[in-house]
């Protein structure tokens, strides 16, 4: 894996209460707050100068950058939702550009498995655990931050562990 062992350990500390809280709220409201995008970047900004050598910590914020020009594309062309995309993009600092293929088979993965969790949850009484929850009852729309934040979590895990 190109995020070594070390690093993820610094990271998912960090990395873990933050995407926990993306999923729940997104499934709660239906967004993605700014300020969870920014917990999230602040993290990458103070932990990769530990976790990581200087110079792959300065070149991941290209993958920043990036993914952000991709998700303000998506998101015009409505395939993604602006929160969604802020949060891709402050979660692409901790991946290493050689990891790209496995993480988009993580998000896959998760997107497949979250969205049939989610389907199945709201039609039966685990649904009345959290009543009020926006995504039960949104049509045409899915709380990504619940499969994002899941991947993210998944990736560090599995970096930690192949180190």
């Amino acid at each position: 894996m190109g995020t070594s062992a070390y690093a993820a350990a610094w990271f998912l500390p960090a990395v873990v209460p933050i995407c926990l809280f993306v999923a729940w709220y997104d499934l709660r409201k239906m967004k993605i707050l700014n300020k969870a995008n920014l917990a999230l970047l602040i993290a990458y900004a103070v932990l990769g100068l530990i976790a990581l050598p200087f110079a792959d910590y300065l070149w991941r914020y290209l993958h920043l950058v990036v993914a952000l020009i991709v998700g303000i594309i998506l998101n015009v062309g409505r395939i993604l939702g602006a929160g969604d995309a802020k949060f891709i993009a402050a979660a692409a600092p901790f991946v290493a550009l050689s990891d790209l293929s496995l993480v988009a088979m993580l998000l896959a993965a998760c997107l497949l498995i979250g969205l049939g969790l989610h389907r199945l949850a709201a039609k039966t009484p685990i649904r009345r655990l959290a009543p009020d929850w926006k995504s039960w009852t949104e049509r045409g729309r899915f709380p990504m931050g619940f499969p994002l934040g899941f991947t993210m979590i998944l990736y560090l895990v599995l970096a930690l562990q192949a180190g």
